[in-house]
């Protein structure tokens, strides 16, 4: 770097605002949306912002966790395993972050021990405290240099009081002594009202705010969850014992949409109390970016030209709860395009076992626009999803097959149109007749070697489309990249007797080798297809997806008929 280059970086460096977000009194209280709308309107007055997730788990990543346990994992190009939050931040700013926007403890003590063993602490003692908070602070610091920020935004998971997340609430206090006027803190917390008694109440929340102080915290900004608006005398009380000024207190009600919610903080007059506190020189709050998302934010309120969606999968049931969560990026990418086409998307969970339970089951499909089969592992439920298949197929009800949705849709080609009845997945049958999915060349030396973690084929990778295909028409391009996270794919001996039978790989590698997208024509079926990537992954609220796009215009067609 010229020294020209490397005086200005740190001259922004020093100005660069790091705004921690934290959570009270409860888990799930959205402070991953908080965060994210922080940066959506800090970015919309003019600011280079971006936005680091820390997650107190062991895990190295989060691609081993069990979807109804965390929630969804979410890809970055770089091939990083994240937390959803990864997700929310990448769609409400609208760029794509890497892996040192994300950290969990287990990273950073990995870090750690490994320069403990290179000798990079020459000879110290190293200790909990203070090298694993100065990782944490290192990492930081580097997220900010390669954004070239002007703000950072660091959401630290869990809520205060736990043990998990101590070391990271550490590091944000020595951050405060190393840049003082540069880090600020906001507190996302939430106010219960119980039924029986029927008033809102406090005092959660003063706990929470001086369990953060005894980690040498003070909020500077609370925001305040509840089901409703808060009143005056809530903001009073909440000022005086948490020694927050009253205006620095932001109610954030429950609301229909999270895309909401950057509008409604902006009302709050949250931008400029966030400007204001943190010594920052902000554009105004209308403008041109601003103005996009509020409508995109109005379009999400859209009751007209309803679509009935199926997804059909696995990974909903968590004891006697639905968790959707396992396939966020999905729903949300289901809607940006529902929303693109005047429609309102309303999705239906269906697990593949009521399928396999009860066979007859599966007309109940003929009700629904579209059906969604997205990602997952293991043989569970695989029988009832490709009954799931064949009866989109026959019933010409467009069908978009994610990942294992798109090599279920392979498999059930094979056996119910080519007649390889035995055709099957190593995944499910490693000693099946026939092997239309097998387990990638590079990935089944990790498999024998129990190398499991991270070790998918993962992150951004180019394919080459076919023209006229019904996924060239989609993307309106030729070239294309999307993220991945397999280790099986289409049997290459097969390809030919199913290309022969009328199904059409679309989209290859640029190599030709691996199969990205396997579709039937329009001529054939109104929409049938499959895509080996994540596309979800890419759906941004201002530029939605192109495939999930041509899939809702699919239902539309399909629910005039």
């Amino acid at each position: 770097m010229k020294e020209e280059e490397k005086k200005k970086l740190e001259s922004k460096n020093s100005n660069c605002k790091y705004i921690f977000v934290v959570g009270g009194v409860i888990s799930g209280v959205g402070k991953g949306i908080t965060a994210s709308s922080i940066a959506r309107i800090l970015s919309d007055r003019g600011q280079t912002v971006t936005a680091i997730k820390i997650d107190p788990y062991i895990n190295i990543d989060a691609g081993t966790m069990n979807p109804t346990e965390h929630g969804e994992v979410f890809v970055l190009d770089d091939g990083d395993e994240t937390d959803q939050d990864m997700g929310n931040y990448e769609r409400f700013l609208g760029v794509n972050l890497s892996r040192t926007n994300y950290m969990t403890t287990g990273r950073v003590y990995q870090s750690v021990i490994e320069s403990e063993r290179n000798l990079e602490y020459a000879g110290k003692c190293v200790e909990v405290v203070p090298h694993i908070p100065l990782e944490v602070i290192r990492r930081i610091e580097l997220a900010r240099d390669k954004a070239g920020a002007d703000v950072v935004i660091i959401e630290i998971g869990g809520t205060v009081g736990e043990y998990q997340n101590m070391l990271f609430l550490e590091a944000a206090r020595m951050m405060k002594i190393k840049h003082h006027k540069e880090v600020f803190f906001v507190m996302v917390s939430y106010l219960p009202i119980p039924s029986k008694v029927g008033e809102m109440k406090t005092k959660p929340t003063q706990y929470a705010v001086r369990t953060l102080n005894a980690s040498g915290i003070q909020p500077d900004i609370i925001v305040a969850r509840s089901k409703v608006s808060l009143d005056d005398k809530r903001k009073e009380k909440i000022s005086m014992f948490c020694n927050v000024p009253v205006d620095h207190i932001i109610s954030a009600p429950d609301v229909d949409s999270i895309y909401d919610i950057p509008v409604n903080f902006e009302k709050e007059g949250l931008g400029d109390m966030i400007c204001d506190t943190v010594g920052m020189t902000c554009g105004p709050a209308m403008n041109e970016g601003s103005t996009k998302w509020k409508k995109f934010a109005s379009s999400a309120h859209n009751k007209k030209n309803g679509l009935n969606i199926a997804i059909v999968g696995k990974y909903f049931n968590t004891g006697d709860f639905t968790l959707s969560d396992s396939y966020l990026s999905v729903i949300e990418a289901i809607k940006y395009s529902g929303y693109l086409c005047g429609s309102k998307p309303t999705l239906t969970w269906i697990s593949s076992m009521d399928f396999e339970k009860d066979p007859k089951r599966i007309k109940e499909l003929s009700k629904y626009d579209g059906i969604i089969v997205p990602g997952g592992f293991g043989s569970r439920g695989i029988e009832g999803i490709i009954k799931t298949i064949e009866y989109a197929r026959k019933n010409n009800i467009p069908y978009f097959g994610l990942c294992y949705g798109m090599q279920l849709l392979v498999i059930e080609y094979a056996r119910n149109v080519l007649g390889i009845k035995e055709a099957n997945t190593r995944e499910v049958n490693p000693n099946a007749k026939d092997l239309v999915i097998d387990v990638m060349a590079d990935q089944k030396v990790k498999i024998e070697k129990k190398d499991l973690g991270g070790s998918m084929r993962l992150g951004s990778y180019p394919a080459t489309l076919k023209k006229g295909t019904v996924a060239e028409k989609a993307y309106k391009a030729i070239s294309i990249a999307e993220r991945h996270r397999h280790r099986y794919e289409v049997n290459n001996a097969y390809r030919e007797a199913l290309e022969k039978a009328g199904l059409v790989f679309s989209g290859v590698s640029p190599d030709g080798k691996l199969c990205e997208i396997a579709e039937l024509p329009a001529s054939k079926h109104p929409f049938f297809l499959g895509t080996q990537f994540h596309p979800e992954f890419k759906a941004r609220p201002l530029s939605p997806h192109p495939l999930f796009t041509a899939f809702i215009k699919a239902c539309q067609k399909n629910k005039k008929k």
